[in-house]
């Protein structure tokens, strides 16, 4: 860990709202990750709402699927037509959902110290942060691992030297990542099958180097 980044895990830890969140600074268990995905009510980080969260641990090159959380939230607002077309979620689906502080707080013991993987994680962390930052006091302190930038370089490193010049254009669609890795799909946009598929694509390309 470098100074800046040691520097700012103090300033967090020191943020925290309880110390009953100090676990959250502990070293992470050796070489063990959480591959996470969320549904929301659209892709709007300010004004969306979660409705569903999906995460499973990482053991080196396994994917503990016993070790997984399921999780659906009611929302405070409707759900909208589009986003149920979207993740199949109806407002009756969801209304005897957890509320968004016991939903953090059931994740964040799932996830603990352990670093974050996913697809586009960028947006579901925005939206968690959201969430959790009203029960500890600050975002998500994990380190975090983006599944298409790790498949970004991979692809790079593949081209002969004469085209690895500027930003070469890949394909990052997650179903053309899981193709291109020869590995199996699973319905998309629900929660638990994303972050699965996540996770296969992580052990996947962290083997390949």
């Amino acid at each position: 860990m470098g100074l800046i980044e040691s520097l700012l895990r103090g300033w967090q830890r020191r943020q925290l709202s309880d110390p009953e969140w100090a676990f959250l600074f502990d070293p992470p268990p050796p070489d063990e990750w959480v591959a996470l995905d969320c549904e929301t009510t659209g892709l709007n980080t300010r004004t969306d709402e979660i409705i569903s969260v999906g995460a499973v641990r990482i053991h080196g090159q396994r994917i503990l699927s016993s070790q997984r959380l399921e999780l659906l939230i009611r929302p405070d607002k409707a759900v909208s037509a589009e986003s149920i077309r979207v993740h199949r979620l109806r407002e009756q689906d969801v209304e005897g959902g957890l509320s968004a502080p016991e939903a953090m707080r059931r994740l964040l013991h799932f996830i603990g110290p352990r670093p974050l993987v996913g697809y586009y994680l960028e947006f579901d962390v925005a939206m968690l942060n959201r969430a959790v930052r009203p029960l500890i006091g600050i975002g998500l302190p994990q380190p975090k691992i983006e599944v298409s930038a790790l498949y970004y370089d991979h692809r790079f490193r593949q081209l002969p030297p004469s085209h690895q010049q500027g930003n070469v254009e890949i394909d990052l669609r997650f179903a053309t990542i899981m193709q291109t890795l020869g590995l199996p799909t699973r319905d998309a946009h629900d929660a638990l099958n994303d972050a699965m598929m996540a996770a296969l694509a992580f052990v996947k390309l962290k083997s390949m180097g």
